[in-house]
């Protein structure tokens, strides 16, 4: 079986759409970088490069210095299927930051959507 054609686009190609679909919804930036970060484990410099690299989305989350091991708390639905039922690995992950920007631009607070526990 072949591999999705989405794992050959640059990160650096939809990234602009993660910020303008929050962007349009009153978030920011700074705000996709930080989901980003959790999720990855980027540090800015290192997400920046990865951005400038023009790396693909196999390479962008395979070279991730540490995904968050809480994102398995990141459920529900996004383009019709449930998050936590995607067999396939990667997709799983590039699903987990589409529903993570849905979040941020449906208002979620930052520490629901970092999975931040209660005190």
């Amino acid at each position: 079986m072949s591999e999705h054609r989405v794992y050959g686009y640059s990160f650096a190609s939809v990234y602009p759409h993660y910020v303008a679909k929050a962007e349009r919804k009153g978030r920011t930036k700074a705000e996709v970088d930080e989901v980003i970060r959790w999720l990855t484990g980027y540090s800015q410099a290192e997400l920046d490069a990865q951005i400038a690299a023009k790396t693909d989305l196999k390479g962008f989350y395979g070279d991730a210095p540490a995904l968050n091991a809480a994102r398995d708390q990141i459920k529900g639905m996004i383009c019709g299927i449930r998050v936590e039922e995607i067999a396939e690995p990667l997709m799983r992950e590039i699903r987990y930051l589409d529903k993570l920007v849905d979040e941020l631009a449906k208002g979620k607070a930052m520490d629901k959507i970092l999975r931040t526990p209660a005190p």
